[in-house]
């Protein structure tokens, strides 16, 4: 079987560090696919990424069968057949959020220009360094002749997070929820949809039986759990990022669930009536080959609709601060 090409750009991170052993050891495409992985880092860390390449190569994995580590776009990207694009610029002390998106866009152009003219004819494009949202759509305008529904962005942090409160306060085991949907930005804006979701096959609502509680405390959490998790350790979410990244390319090469759609960031084209020119998360389905197709199910009730459109406007706005970067 032919080698998988995917590109970890930000290799040499936290995240990277923590997903390369595992999409090694087939966490995306599964136990028989062999990988080739595409390990890109700026200039700066590049000794780092050399000791990251011997541990990959000294890991012995059956499914490694190559490595490619370079501070060059042209070189990682060619012939990739998945690009996660991990490695964005930190939001530093004093930054607000639009001069966070001033500093990436260069970075997303310049990814997106070398996706379009080296990567692979049938690329799947996951952007997990945030704002992970318009850094997306920055990277998507950049790739012309890639077409638009290859691109994705990650809320599945904010799913998994969002599982694991409601079935937490139900005394249930996450697997038992499903049909929890992330809608809008991956920010402190996103709507984490209760409204929708069941735990053991029930309407979360009536299980929890405590709308107050969904409302404020597990709608807070989950918005809020990236700036809880570096007040507790000192740092921005690692493992759980990536286990998320994970989870999300997995979910592109497998079939969905009919009754647990996936969060996607994605081109929406105004489904739900949402703004048609944002990259924003939907429940999605996926069909085992890399392409997604929004779940048109979800009954979204006045108060839904509220909270979702406080975070589609904000990525409006963020669309209006980087307008000149979108050609």
């Amino acid at each position: 079987m032919k080698a998988k090409r995917v590109v970890v750009t930000g290799a040499a991170g936290q995240i990277g560090y923590a997903l390369l052993p595992r999409i090694a050891s087939g966490a995306i495409f599964g136990p028989d696919v062999p990988v080739i992985l595409s390990l890109l880092e700026v200039t700066p860390a590049l000794p780092a990424l050399k000791g990251v390449q011997m541990e990959l190569e000294d890991g012995a994995f059956p499914l490694l069968h190559g490595i490619v580590a370079t501070d060059s776009p042209k070189d990682a990207f060619k012939d990739a057949d998945v690009c996660l694009l991990v490695g964005a610029k930190p939001r530093g002390k004093g930054m607000e959020r639009k001069d966070l998106l001033r500093e990436n866009g260069p970075i997303f152009t310049t990814q997106g220009r070398a996706i379009n003219d080296h990567a692979g004819p049938d690329v799947r494009v996951i952007v997990v360094g945030n704002p992970c949202n318009t850094n997306c759509l920055i990277a998507m305008h950049a790739a012309p002749d890639v077409p638009n529904d290859r691109f994705t962005a990650m809320s599945r942090l904010d799913q998994n997070r969002a599982r694991f409160q409601l079935a937490n306060k139900a005394g249930q085991h996450w697997t038992k929820v499903d049909r929890v949907a992330i809608w809008g930005n991956h920010s402190n804006t996103q709507f984490p949809d209760w409204t929708n979701a069941r735990i053991a096959g029930k309407p979360a609502r009536a299980v929890i039986g405590d709308e107050t509680w969904l409302k404020t405390v597990f709608t807070k959490t989950v918005q809020e759990r990236g700036k809880a998790v570096i007040d507790a350790r000192g740092s921005s979410s690692a493992f759980s990022a990536a286990n998320a990244a994970l989870d999300h390319a997995h979910a592109l090469f497998s079939v969905s669930s009919p009754n647990d759609p996936v969060s996607l960031c994605v081109w929406g084209e105004g489904a739900y009536e949402l703004p048609d020119d944002i990259v924003c998360s939907y429940p999605c389905h996926t069909d085992g080959k890399g392409n997604w197709k929004i779940d048109r199910s979800f009954s979204l009730d006045d108060y839904a609709r509220a909270q979702i459109a406080i975070s589609t406007k904000e990525l409006s706005e963020e669309r209006s601060a980087v307008a000149d970067l979108l050609g």
